[in-house]
């Protein structure tokens, strides 16, 4: 029996990559309760909720349309929407800008205009940057280009607070030294689809041997990072046991792909924890923030970006900082 075709509504929902978006609302609201600010309000999360899926949908149609050639070379994708058939490149690029557009506005009536800005840049950057400019050029799209995936913390933060200080650049850090391994373990997997497509991935370029040592490098560069905050008081207990535990785990799949020959089912165990991983790291991060303990070390307001409102001209001047901070 002939498989039923699906509906026009669903088309367009998988244009979105909805399963990829889950996770990068998580580490978008989590921020949201790691700030000074206290809880944020019902409403504003679920604003936020909305205008990062649309704009992070918006984000994946508009890669699915320039992608379209490589999609229906590749097995995994020759299905989608538009190489099948069922949806028009025009269709389906007017649907993704549509949805940036929308995703915009209502970041910037609903939530604050820096909030809005930095959305728009994730899509920009992702689209622009990576599709665009790196994925088909260089073994090095993942590592620049992976930099897309990480302004959803930004976005949560800014909403939040109204600013950038380096706690959400410490976010958007994490994210950026995870990218490489994450995405490389699933490259390990399809690099016969990414050669055929043309596509020039880490294992079709430089090989398996040297993709896994990668790998481990910024794996060793990851775990560092997400226990300092633990070591200088900005967390506590909990989230440091949670990162060592979690971060042991990345490592031990890192270390066992390394020492086995080839692409091994280790490869695709380690691709689906890495993404359980980073969505609890990033959970831990706002347990943490609430669970009562000790005084927490006093840590001076750096500011980097901050939307000329009262606030952030009163933490400016006990900074010692001249204004405007921005405009």
């Amino acid at each position: 029996m002939a498989a039923e075709k699906p509906t026009i509504l669903a088309d367009l929902v998988t244009l979105t990559k909805p399963r990829i978006i889950s996770l990068l609302l998580v580490t978008t609201v989590a921020p949201m309760f790691m700030t000074d600010r206290g809880l944020p309000s019902a409403m504003l999360v679920l604003w936020v909720v909305i205008g990062g899926y649309l704009m992070a949908g918006g984000a994946n149609a508009i890669n699915m349309w320039f992608d379209r050639d490589i999609d229906d070379r590749m097995t995994r994708t020759r299905l989608r929407p538009i190489p099948a058939g069922r949806i028009t490149p025009a269709q389906g690029l007017l649907f993704g800008v549509a949805l940036g557009a929308i995703a915009f506005a209502i970041f910037w009536y609903q939530v604050n205009p820096l909030s809005a800005w930095l959305a728009l840049g994730g899509l920009l950057f992702y689209v622009l940057i990576y599709t665009m400019l790196l994925k088909r050029h260089t073994a090095q799209n993942i590592v620049i280009g992976g930099a897309a995936g990480a302004f959803p913390p930004l976005v949560g933060w800014a909403a939040m607070t109204g600013g950038l200080d380096l706690a959400a650049i410490y976010l958007f850090a994490i994210i950026f030294y995870w990218t490489p391994p994450h995405f490389w373990a699933l490259a390990l997997i399809k690099q016969g689809e990414y050669a055929r497509a043309g596509v020039p991935m880490m294992p079709v370029v430089k090989g398996e041997a040297r993709t896994k040592w990668e790998m481990l490098i910024y794996t060793l560069l990851l775990l560092p990072l997400t226990v300092m905050p633990a070591v200088f008081g900005a967390l506590g207990p909990f989230y440091l046991v949670a990162a060592v535990l979690l971060g042991a785990r990345l490592l031990w799949y890192c270390i066992a792909l390394l020492r086995e020959a080839g692409v091994t089912p280790t490869a695709w165990k380690m691709y689906r924890y890495s993404l359980l991983y980073l969505a609890l790291l990033f959970l831990a991060m706002g347990i943490d923030r609430y669970l009562p303990r000790g005084a927490r070390a006093a840590t001076p307001e750096v500011v980097i970006l901050r939307q000329n409102d009262e606030a952030a001209t009163q933490a400016a001047r006990k900074a010692g900082l001249e204004l405007p901070l921005a405009q």
